[in-house]
C-alpha cells in the first residue's frame, strides 16, 4: 500500500473512532444525571470506553499526518460528521433524516473533488525553529483578534478553534516527520521541544475555545470549527511546506467546486445534529470541557432532564 492510500485508510479509521467515543460519550450523557461527580464518571466502562476511542482517533490521525500531506489528510477530518449521522440515528432509536442524506452526499462529493487534487505524496519538509515560532505568532495575533469582545462571538470563537486545531495538526506534522526521519539528525532539540509546546498550547487553546463558541448554540459554530481546521492546516502546507494541487489550472476549479459541496454538506450536517443534540432550550451558562478531546455533537434520548450535548470537533489532532 502507497502512502497516500495508506494515509486516506488511517484517516477514515480514525474518523471512525471519533464517531464512535461520540456517540459512546452522549449515550452517557442521557444517562448521567446533571451535576454528576468526576469521580463516579471515572468508574463508568462507558467513560473509559470513550476515552479509548478518543485516544485511538487521536494516534490513528497523527499517523496519517505521517504517510500524507495537510491538504489530503485534514479535509478527511469531516468525516466524523458522516459517520456520525448513521451511528448516532441508530444511538437514538431514529431513522437518518433527509437533511442529514443531504449533508452526507454533498460532504462525500466535496471531499471526493478534493482527494483528486490532493498533493499524495508523503511529506517530508517540516517547519524551521523560525517558521514554527512565526506560525505560532500569526495564529496567537489572529485568535487574539477573534477573541475580542463584539458581535457574533459564537463564531468568532469558532473560527478561532478551527484555525488553532489546524495549526496544531500542521505542528504535529513536523513534529511527527522530525521523529521519524532516519537521517541521523539528533531526536531532542530545541526546535522540536519548542513544536510541541505550541502543539500543546494549541490543541488546547482549541479545545477551550471551542466550548466557549457552543454556548450560543452549536449549528452554525460547529460548521465553522470543522471548516476553518483544514483551511488553516492546508494554508501551512501550500505555504511553508512546499505542498501543492495535482493537475493544474482544472484541479482549482474542481478543488473549488469540491470546497463549495463540502461546505454546504457539512453545514446541513451541522444543523441537522445541533438540532438532535438540543432540541429544546439552549441551557444557559458556559458549556462544561469534556474530559476527553471531541469532535461531533451526536443527540441519543433523554429520559429525563435535558443534559449539555457533547461538543466535538471535527478535522484536528484531538489533542491531538
Amino acid at each position: 500500500m502507497n502512502a497516500t492510500l495508506l494515509a486516506v485508510a488511517l484517516s477514515l479509521v480514525s474518523a471512525g473512532a471519533y464517531a464512535a467515543a461520540a456517540v459512546a460519550q452522549s449515550r452517557l450523557a442521557g444517562r448521567t444525571e446533571p451535576g454528576t461527580g468526576v469521580l463516579r464518571m471515572l468508574g463508568r466502562g462507558a467513560w473509559w470506553s470513550a476515552v479509548g476511542l478518543n485516544a485511538a482517533g487521536a494516534l490513528l490521525h497523527v499517523a496519517a499526518l505521517n504517510y500524507g500531506s495537510l491538504t489530503l489528510v485534514q479535509p478527511l477530518g469531516a468525516l466524523t460528521l458522516v459517520v456520525a449521522v448513521p451511528l448516532g440515528a441508530r444511538a437514538a432509536g431514529r431513522r437518518v433524516g433527509r437533511t442529514e442524506w443531504r449533508g452526507t452526499a454533498l460532504t462525500l462529493l466535496g471531499l471526493g473533488a478534493l482527494l483528486l487534487t490532493a498533493g499524495g505524496s508523503a511529506p517530508h519538509e517540516t517547519l524551521t525553529l523560525p517558521e514554527a515560532l512565526g506560525v505560532g505568532a500569526a495564529t496567537m495575533a489572529v485568535v487574539a483578534g477573534l477573541s475580542r469582545p463584539g458581535a457574533r462571538p459564537g463564531l468568532r470563537h469558532a473560527a478561532a478553534s478551527g484555525i488553532t486545531s489546524g495549526v496544531a495538526s500542521a505542528l504535529t506534522q513536523t513534529l511527527t516527520v522530525a521523529v521519524t526521519d532516519h537521517s541521523g539528525g539528533p531526536l531532542f532539540s530545541w526546535r522540536l521541544l519548542t513544536v510541541a509546546l505550541l502543539v500543546s498550547a494549541f490543541a488546547m487553546g482549541g479545545l477551550l475555545l471551542s466550548q466557549t463558541a457552543y454556548r450560543g448554540g452549536l449549528g452554525a459554530p460547529l460548521a465553522v470549527v470543522t471548516l476553518a481546521n483544514p483551511v488553516a492546516a492546508a494554508a501551512i502546507g501550500l505555504a511553508l511546506l512546499g505542498e501543492r494541487l495535482q493537475g493544474g489550472p482544472v484541479s482549482l476549479v474542481l478543488a473549488l467546486l469540491g470546497t463549495t459541496a463540502a461546505v454546504r454538506g457539512v453545514t446541513l450536517l451541522s444543523r441537522a445534529q445541533a438540532r438532535n443534540a438540543d432540541p429544546g432550550e439552549v441551557p444557559e451558562g458556559p458549556a462544561p470541557v469534556d474530559p476527553v478531546p471531541s469532535r461531533v455533537v451526536i443527540g441519543s434520548p433523554r429520559p429525563a432532564a435535558v443534559p449539555e450535548p457533547v461538543a466535538v470537533r471535527a478535522g484536528g489532532v484531538p489533542h491531538p
